[in-house]
Protein backbone atom coordinates (compact mmCIF):
# COMPACT_ATOMS: atom_id res chain seq x y z
CA UNK A 1 0.00 0.00 0.00
CA UNK A 2 1.13 3.37 -0.91
CA UNK A 3 1.68 5.67 2.24
CA UNK A 4 -0.57 8.54 1.33
CA UNK A 5 -3.49 5.70 0.51
CA UNK A 6 -4.90 5.50 4.01
CA UNK A 7 -8.46 4.83 3.40
CA UNK A 8 -10.01 1.87 5.18
CA UNK A 9 -6.48 1.53 7.38
CA UNK A 10 -6.27 0.58 10.73
CA UNK A 11 -3.66 1.88 13.82
CA UNK A 12 -3.96 5.22 12.94
CA UNK A 13 -6.21 6.47 15.30
CA UNK A 14 -9.65 8.14 15.33
CA UNK A 15 -11.40 10.60 12.58
CA UNK A 16 -12.42 13.76 15.00
CA UNK A 17 -14.06 16.35 13.38
CA UNK A 18 -14.19 19.90 13.79
CA UNK A 19 -17.10 21.73 15.73
CA UNK A 20 -19.17 23.51 13.91
CA UNK A 21 -17.85 27.17 15.18
CA UNK A 22 -14.07 25.82 14.11
CA UNK A 23 -12.59 28.39 11.61
CA UNK A 24 -12.15 27.31 7.79
CA UNK A 25 -8.32 27.31 8.21
CA UNK A 26 -6.59 26.60 11.65
CA UNK A 27 -3.64 29.04 10.56
CA UNK A 28 -3.61 32.14 8.37
CA UNK A 29 -0.54 30.47 6.39
CA UNK A 30 -3.37 28.00 5.73
CA UNK A 31 -5.12 30.18 3.54
CA UNK A 32 -2.24 31.54 1.65
CA UNK A 33 -0.89 27.91 0.56
CA UNK A 34 -4.10 27.51 -0.79
CA UNK A 35 -4.57 30.38 -2.84
CA UNK A 36 -0.69 30.10 -4.24
CA UNK A 37 -1.78 26.64 -5.48
CA UNK A 38 -4.69 27.57 -7.08
CA UNK A 39 -2.91 30.92 -8.41
CA UNK A 40 -0.14 28.92 -10.02
CA UNK A 41 -2.48 26.24 -11.15
CA UNK A 42 -3.63 29.36 -13.76
CA UNK A 43 -0.25 28.92 -15.24
CA UNK A 44 -1.10 26.34 -17.41
CA UNK A 45 2.07 24.22 -16.47
CA UNK A 46 -0.01 21.40 -15.35
CA UNK A 47 -3.39 19.60 -14.27
CA UNK A 48 -5.63 18.90 -11.55
CA UNK A 49 -3.94 15.19 -11.56
CA UNK A 50 -0.64 16.02 -11.71
CA UNK A 51 -0.82 18.02 -8.82
CA UNK A 52 -2.90 15.40 -6.47
CA UNK A 53 0.48 13.27 -7.49
CA UNK A 54 2.90 15.70 -6.91
CA UNK A 55 1.93 15.62 -3.14
CA UNK A 56 1.51 11.41 -3.26
CA UNK A 57 5.07 11.46 -4.17
CA UNK A 58 6.26 13.19 -1.36
CA UNK A 59 9.03 11.36 0.29
CA UNK A 60 7.84 8.88 2.71
CA UNK A 61 9.50 10.62 5.62
CA UNK A 62 8.17 14.49 4.75
CA UNK A 63 4.50 12.87 3.89
CA UNK A 64 3.95 11.15 7.18
CA UNK A 65 5.47 14.38 9.26
CA UNK A 66 3.91 17.42 7.35
CA UNK A 67 0.72 18.78 7.94
CA UNK A 68 -2.03 18.47 5.73
CA UNK A 69 -0.74 21.99 4.07
CA UNK A 70 3.09 21.49 4.09
CA UNK A 71 2.09 18.93 1.83
CA UNK A 72 0.13 21.43 -0.59
CA UNK A 73 3.09 23.85 -0.75
CA UNK A 74 5.92 21.41 -0.60
CA UNK A 75 4.58 19.55 -3.58
CA UNK A 76 3.43 23.39 -5.74
CA UNK A 77 7.20 24.19 -4.81
CA UNK A 78 8.25 20.34 -6.72
CA UNK A 79 6.10 21.17 -9.40
CA UNK A 80 7.22 24.75 -10.20
CA UNK A 81 10.42 23.48 -10.30
CA UNK A 82 9.59 20.67 -11.97
CA UNK A 83 7.89 22.42 -14.93
CA UNK A 84 10.51 25.53 -14.91
CA UNK A 85 8.41 27.83 -13.29
CA UNK A 86 11.19 28.75 -10.67
CA UNK A 87 14.43 27.25 -10.28
CA UNK A 88 15.91 25.61 -6.66
CA UNK A 89 18.46 28.95 -6.21
CA UNK A 90 15.02 31.45 -6.73
CA UNK A 91 13.04 28.96 -4.42
CA UNK A 92 16.39 29.30 -1.56
CA UNK A 93 16.56 33.12 -2.22
CA UNK A 94 13.45 33.84 -1.37
CA UNK A 95 13.03 35.90 -5.40
CA UNK A 96 12.94 36.25 -9.17
CA UNK A 97 16.68 35.47 -10.29
CA UNK A 98 16.83 36.91 -13.87
CA UNK A 99 13.80 37.45 -16.25
CA UNK A 100 10.33 36.07 -16.17
CA UNK A 101 9.49 33.42 -18.82
CA UNK A 102 7.77 35.32 -21.57
CA UNK A 103 4.91 32.71 -21.45
CA UNK A 104 3.84 33.23 -17.79
CA UNK A 105 4.09 36.83 -17.86
CA UNK A 106 0.71 37.53 -18.89
CA UNK A 107 -0.50 34.77 -16.91
CA UNK A 108 -2.17 35.92 -13.85
CA UNK A 109 -5.05 35.07 -11.76
CA UNK A 110 -6.21 38.41 -10.72
CA UNK A 111 -8.44 39.16 -7.67
CA UNK A 112 -11.39 40.30 -9.56
CA UNK A 113 -11.22 36.50 -11.58
CA UNK A 114 -10.79 34.63 -8.68
CA UNK A 115 -14.20 34.12 -7.22
CA UNK A 116 -16.02 34.02 -11.04
CA UNK A 117 -12.55 31.07 -11.46
CA UNK A 118 -13.78 29.10 -8.40
CA UNK A 119 -17.67 29.63 -9.35
CA UNK A 120 -16.55 27.89 -12.95
CA UNK A 121 -14.72 25.14 -11.24
CA UNK A 122 -13.02 22.35 -13.64
CA UNK A 123 -15.41 20.27 -15.08
CA UNK A 124 -13.93 17.14 -16.40
CA UNK A 125 -17.09 15.44 -18.48
CA UNK A 126 -16.02 14.53 -21.62
CA UNK A 127 -17.08 12.33 -24.63
CA UNK A 128 -15.75 9.10 -25.09
CA UNK A 129 -16.56 5.39 -25.69
CA UNK A 130 -19.37 3.54 -24.45
CA UNK A 131 -19.87 2.19 -21.13
CA UNK A 132 -19.08 -1.32 -20.86
CA UNK A 133 -21.55 -2.01 -17.76
CA UNK A 134 -25.34 -0.81 -16.50
CA UNK A 135 -27.16 0.31 -13.80
CA UNK A 136 -27.57 -3.53 -11.77
CA UNK A 137 -24.30 -5.34 -13.32
CA UNK A 138 -21.76 -7.44 -10.52
CA UNK A 139 -18.30 -6.23 -11.39
CA UNK A 140 -14.95 -6.71 -9.35
CA UNK A 141 -12.72 -4.35 -8.68
CA UNK A 142 -9.21 -4.34 -9.90
CA UNK A 143 -6.07 -4.61 -7.28
CA UNK A 144 -5.12 -1.34 -7.14
CA UNK A 145 -1.29 -2.05 -8.46
CA UNK A 146 -3.36 -3.46 -11.80
CA UNK A 147 -5.03 -0.45 -12.71
CA UNK A 148 -2.16 2.18 -12.80
CA UNK A 149 0.93 3.29 -14.34
CA UNK A 150 3.66 1.71 -11.81
CA UNK A 151 4.33 3.36 -9.22
CA UNK A 152 2.04 6.33 -10.29
CA UNK A 153 -1.43 8.27 -9.72
CA UNK A 154 -5.06 6.51 -9.48
CA UNK A 155 -8.01 7.17 -7.78
CA UNK A 156 -8.99 3.09 -6.68
CA UNK A 157 -8.17 3.26 -3.15
CA UNK A 158 -6.29 0.27 -1.79
CA UNK A 159 -8.81 -1.10 0.54
CA UNK A 160 -11.62 -1.22 -2.47
CA UNK A 161 -9.29 -3.62 -4.24
CA UNK A 162 -10.42 -7.04 -5.50
CA UNK A 163 -14.08 -6.07 -3.49
CA UNK A 164 -17.25 -6.82 -5.52
CA UNK A 165 -20.15 -4.53 -5.80
CA UNK A 166 -23.12 -3.44 -7.89
CA UNK A 167 -23.21 -0.84 -10.51
CA UNK A 168 -25.63 1.78 -9.30
CA UNK A 169 -25.44 4.77 -11.92
CA UNK A 170 -23.26 5.58 -14.88
CA UNK A 171 -22.41 9.14 -15.00
CA UNK A 172 -21.07 9.06 -18.61
CA UNK A 173 -17.31 9.50 -19.63
CA UNK A 174 -14.74 11.87 -17.64
CA UNK A 175 -10.91 12.15 -17.74
CA UNK A 176 -9.26 9.81 -16.74
CA UNK A 177 -6.84 10.80 -13.57
CA UNK A 178 -4.46 8.09 -14.04
CA UNK A 179 -3.31 8.82 -17.63
CA UNK A 180 -3.75 12.72 -17.26
CA UNK A 181 -1.36 12.68 -14.35
CA UNK A 182 1.13 11.60 -16.23
CA UNK A 183 1.12 13.97 -19.20
CA UNK A 184 -0.65 10.95 -21.43
CA UNK A 185 -3.79 13.45 -22.22
CA UNK A 186 -7.10 13.42 -20.99
CA UNK A 187 -8.17 9.59 -22.66
CA UNK A 188 -11.98 9.73 -21.09
CA UNK A 189 -12.98 7.02 -19.41
CA UNK A 190 -16.46 5.59 -18.28
CA UNK A 191 -17.25 6.23 -14.35
CA UNK A 192 -19.30 4.55 -12.23
CA UNK A 193 -21.12 4.53 -9.01
CA UNK A 194 -20.39 0.91 -7.25
CA UNK A 195 -22.05 -0.16 -4.34
CA UNK A 196 -19.98 -3.07 -1.96
CA UNK A 197 -21.44 -4.37 0.94
CA UNK A 198 -19.41 -3.97 4.32
CA UNK A 199 -18.62 -7.49 4.85
CA UNK A 200 -17.23 -7.79 0.92
CA UNK A 201 -14.65 -5.13 1.95
CA UNK A 202 -13.36 -5.74 5.95
CA UNK A 203 -12.86 -8.67 7.64
CA UNK A 204 -15.46 -8.09 11.10
CA UNK A 205 -17.56 -4.86 10.56
CA UNK A 206 -20.25 -3.67 12.44
CA UNK A 207 -22.77 -3.53 10.25
CA UNK A 208 -22.05 -5.82 7.82
CA UNK A 209 -25.08 -5.49 5.22
CA UNK A 210 -24.36 -1.47 5.25
CA UNK A 211 -22.88 -0.51 1.93
CA UNK A 212 -19.86 1.76 0.98
CA UNK A 213 -20.48 3.72 -2.43
CA UNK A 214 -17.14 4.35 -4.52
CA UNK A 215 -16.60 6.31 -8.19
CA UNK A 216 -14.88 4.09 -10.12
CA UNK A 217 -13.52 4.39 -13.58
CA UNK A 218 -14.19 1.96 -16.60
CA UNK A 219 -10.46 0.23 -16.05
CA UNK A 220 -10.77 -0.51 -12.40
CA UNK A 221 -13.39 -3.05 -13.05
CA UNK A 222 -13.69 -6.19 -14.15
CA UNK A 223 -17.08 -8.57 -15.07
CA UNK A 224 -18.07 -10.51 -12.98
CA UNK A 225 -19.03 -13.67 -14.18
Amino acid sequence: MRLHDMGGRFGDGAVIPDTPDAPVFKHGWHARALALTLAAGSLGRWNLDTSRHARERLSPMDYSRFSYYEKWISALADLLVETGVLTRAELTAGHAIGDTPPDLQACKLTAANVAPTLKRGGPTTRSGPAARFAVGDAVRLKRARHAQIAGGHTRLPAYMSGATGTVLRCHGCHVFPDANAHGAGEQPQPLYTIAVKARDIWLTPEHPDDEVTLDAFEPYLDALT
